[in-house]
């Protein structure tokens, strides 16, 4: 298995209750993450077809997740859940559900109505554990072409639409259930509530994973796997490698040693302000210089994926050579989170690679430090939440979120020093204005792109030939998802004119109004 989201579950040793959320692709599967966890119950997403062993009893219930294949395809996934089946709860959602059905005798078929999008239930059983407290006539939200038409008799109908008598079945005698819409998405009005009589009624979770609880069981954990063992950690200015420094220093003190590298890549004067913070902050940080180098690696390349592995390459040659400066160092901590190890690993079924993260891609053969990820089982809006009773300063963790390859991911196409001072500029402009506008707080994530093209303009009495800015802001709580930000025109416009008036070599702006799905947060 791989460092990451695949790993055998890393806290056996913590005694820790357990949702175990298998996989089939499903482009909602982080989201029911979100909403157990939101419910303060500790889970785990991993490939139908790579069921770790969870030692009982903190494994308290698994989840099947929907899909994009039919349960009627040839190669669609298939899962051994019979060694869970009678033993623990399972919960099938759409694709999950259809499975278990059909695999138990019933018979699923194409929908002559296809539901996609809102449906009421006109029926809900309220006698079931797992329909308590939902109202007949409340909004799911379905997503299938495939039906259940009919259920072994040891399976009974909990929930209705108007359109699907199986919306919702319990297998009798066992604490196995089957619900073929999404409880997981906004749209779905009482999923929570569905949610919260699965994994604390029926499965009997205590619901006591906080960020305090967090907190205890991972120092120990730390103290358990580092020892008294050197950690280097790359500190960015940003909250995850932030919230993974104090995380590391509560847990092993004077063994950690962060560096702060200079990609050339940052934004304007962060490097100077972020080492000044850190040094504030208590921790043991060094700088070094090392823009000469990346733009270097940079030369020629334009490809996504390329300039990311090589900026990846670049940053942890820089830390094994810095690495080797302290005396007896083994370990390198990275701020790895979830949706970036989510984001980059795919397996027959599961959702498809979207792109590689410079923490979990790229790694360079020779790399002699092992790899601690203190954060790698969190949501962004998490690392806020554990951040906060680690008590870090607000103006870190209100940060914006800011890819680990920086601007290099914000120049489409070569990039170079140039381009990079171009970017900065204008990129200070955007953030300056929102803040200035008290709009920064109410935007997720925001920058500005250099586009590879150049269009004409006219500036005074000349002609220009110039390149064309995008500026990019979106709302979310996770980044798995987000919308575009209704920005005021009256300050797009004023951002827009101060750019094209300040920045050398820009005359044009536009602002993106796509939103994630189906497009990504950054552009490359």
């Amino acid at each position: 298995m791989t460092v990451g989201l695949f790993l055998q579950f890393a806290n056996y040793n913590l005694m820790q209750e357990t949702i175990l959320i298998l996989d089939f692709g499903s482009q909602y599967t982080q989201l029911i993450a979100r909403r157990i966890r939101e419910l303060n119950v500790y889970c785990e997403i991993h490939p139908y077809n790579a069921v770790p062993e969870i030692p009982s009893p903190w494994l308290k219930g698994i989840i099947l997740s929907g899909s994009p294949y039919s349960v009627n395809d040839e190669n669609s996934p298939v899962p051994d859940i019979e060694k869970f089946r009678q033993k623990i709860p399972v919960l099938g959602i759409c694709y999950g559900a259809q499975f278990i059905a059909r695999s138990s005798g019933g018979k699923v078929m194409p929908s002559k109505i296809r539901e996609y999008g809102r449906a009421n239930l006109s029926f809900i059983d309220g006698t079931s554990d797992l329909m308590q407290g939902m109202s007949r006539g409340c909004q799911v939200w379905m997503s299938h072409g495939d039906t259940i038409l009919d259920i072994p008799d040891h399976f009974r109908i909990i929930a209705s639409t108007g359109d699907v008598e199986v919306a919702g079945y319990k297998v009798k005698d066992e604490p196995t259930y089957g619900i073929q819409f999404h409880p997981e998405v906004y749209h779905t009005t009482e999923g929570m509530v569905l949610l919260k009589n699965f994994v604390a009624g029926i499965c009997g979770c205590s619901r006591s994973w906080t960020p305090e609880s967090f907190i205890e069981v991972t120092v120990k954990e730390l103290k358990a796997k580092l020892g008294n063992e050197k950690v280097v950690l790359g500190l960015s200015g940003g909250v995850d490698s932030s919230v993974a420094a104090v995380l590391l220093d509560r847990a092993i003190k004077e063994n950690l040693h962060c560096i702060f590298v200079d990609n050339g890549l940052l934004r304007k004067h962060e490097f100077e302000t972020v080492l000044d913070s850190y040094m504030h902050m208590g921790l043991n940080v060094k700088g070094v210089d090392s823009k000469t180098r990346f733009y270097k690696a940079l030369e020629g390349i334009s490809e996504p994926e390329l300039k990311r592995k090589a900026i990846g390459r670049t940053f942890i040659e820089v830390f094994d050579e810095e690495a080797h400066q302290i005396k007896d160092v083994s370990w390198l901590a990275q701020g790895t989170i979830y949706p970036d190890v989510i984001e980059s690993k795919s397996v027959k079924g599961p959702s498809s690679t979207i792109k590689s993260h410079h923490n979990v891609g790229g790694l360079p053969d020779f790399m002699k430090l092992k790899i601690v990820e203190p954060l790698n089982t969190l949501f962004k809006d998490e690392v806020r939440k554990i951040g906060r009773a680690l008590g870090v300063d607000g103006s870190i963790l209100n940060r914006h979120p800011f890819p680990g390859p920086g601007l290099g991911i914000r120049i489409l196409g070569e990039v170079n020093e140039e381009k990079v001072k171009m970017l900065q500029e204008a990129d200070h402009i955007f953030i300056e204005g929102l803040k200035k506008e008290k709009l920064y707080e109410k935007v997720w994530q925001a920058g500005a792109v250099l586009l590879p093209v150049q269009t004409v303009g006219v500036m005074g009495d000349e002609r220009t030939y110039e390149y064309v800015v995008a500026l990019r802001a979106v709302g979310s709580t996770d980044g798995m998802t987000a919308d575009w930000s209704h920005l005021p025109y009256e300050f797009l416009a004023k951002t827009s004119n101060d750019i094209i008036n300040k920045v050398k070599g820009i005359n044009r702006v536009v602002y993106d109004i796509s939103s994630k799905p189906p497009a990504t947060i950054e552009w490359e």
